[in-house]
């Protein structure tokens, strides 16, 4: 049976910031010096993260209509998503006319012709190429994202590529006393990855399974509702318990339908979607601190990137070469809803992303 693997991650960044700089800069005259949001920006573990959207811009940005916002995200978002790709079908020695799928994963702008047709243009893609894109997700996007090239990369026998990219700071919203919105602004930041699949002649980590739990009980514990001033995420502080229950059991379900055991991973690529949410996650597998360190680290140093986050980890953790064992990875995002995906390592000459 053909099967898929993860040849080649690419990624792009916008400029970092310190977040220190952003709280004195930015956010402590947003917040009108809120000691509450001072707290949350100090325990949020975030070090720097990336902003398509320079310091100096992000109040006016609060001000400015979804109409605008989609306008500055049609013109930030193709250079980073064609950077992103070249740079995953480097990794992988693929050319852009290998491909057969393109899918692009985005939940933060929107407009037609879309990234898919940027990509298609610039790469340049074959005029016979699928071309998919998934809007609205949120966070866990990338791995049924992933789940999806896979199916085709293994039926079709072709090389399949994925980007996801979120430009979280075009939502900057008007100020408040909101702690989710000072949560929200504390943690989130932009960001573009990419991954190339192919078929099973190649070396990498093979998608060998793919699982979904869904608790639509707490559907409203997270939300990315659309308004006259962007998009405003909506986070209960439940959100860490709720994962914590339903981690475990989504795991073990993966695991055990493949013939492994918790204690068979050799490493974990989880969506940081926040400090709390890292630990509840440790918890709930009962796992060792240094386990979730790719995952601490990604987010110290990037931020909550929404959907590319996950494969910012996976590029990490691939930047050291193949693990010994296999991989799981794990996002989360509204419904509520949760991703697991077990990958394994193939021998071969795999080509380490730059970390």
């Amino acid at each position: 049976m053909v099967t898929a693997r993860i040849a080649g991650i690419g990624a792009a960044l916008p400029p970092a910031y310190r977040q220190g700089d952003l709280w004195d800069e930015v956010f402590r005259r947003h917040f009108s010096r809120s000691r509450v949001a001072e707290r949350i920006f100090t325990a949020s573990e975030v070090r720097s993260r990336h902003s398509a959207t320079p310091p100096d811009e992000l109040l006016a940005v609060a001000e400015h209509s979804t109409e605008q916002r989609m306008r500055r995200y049609a013109e930030a978002a193709p250079p980073l998503a064609i950077e992103a790709v070249r740079d995953a079908l480097a990794a992988a020695d693929t050319a852009p006319e290998e491909l057969g799928l393109l899918v692009v994963a985005s939940c933060t702008g929107y407009g037609t012709p879309g990234l898919d047709i940027d990509l298609a243009r610039a790469l340049p893609l074959r005029a016979d190429a699928r071309r998919l894109f998934i809007g609205h997700t949120g966070c866990h996007a990338a791995l049924p994202t992933l789940a999806t090239i896979a199916d085709y990369v293994a039926s079709h026998r072709r090389p399949a590529a994925m980007l996801c990219l979120e430009l979280t700071s075009l939502h900057f919203q008007p100020a408040s006393h909101d702690v989710d919105q000072m949560v929200t602004h504390a943690l989130f930041a932009d960001a573009a990855a990419a991954l190339v699949l192919r078929p099973d002649d190649a070396p990498g980590l093979r998608v060998v399974d793919i699982a979904t739990r869904a608790d639509t009980n707490r559907s409203d514990h997270m939300t990315w509702d659309v308004t006259d001033l962007g998009f405003r995420m909506g986070l209960s502080p439940e959100v860490p318990d709720a994962l914590e229950s339903q981690v475990g059991p989504l795991v073990k379900d993966l695991l055990t339908r493949n013939g492994r055991e918790r204690s068979d991973v050799a490493a974990w690529a989880v969506h940081p979607g926040g400090p709390r949410i890292l630990d509840a996650v440790q918890d709930g597998l009962d796992l060792p601190p240094q386990a979730l360190e790719p995952s601490r680290t990604a987010l110290a140093e990037h931020g909550n990137c929404s959907s590319p986050t996950v494969l910012l980890v996976l590029r990490s953790l691939l930047s050291q070469g193949l693990p010994a064992g296999p991989v799981v990875a794990l996002a989360f995002g509204p419904g509520l809803t949760l991703y697991a995906a077990l990958l394994e390592p193939e021998d071969g000459p795999f080509k380490p992303p730059a970390p």
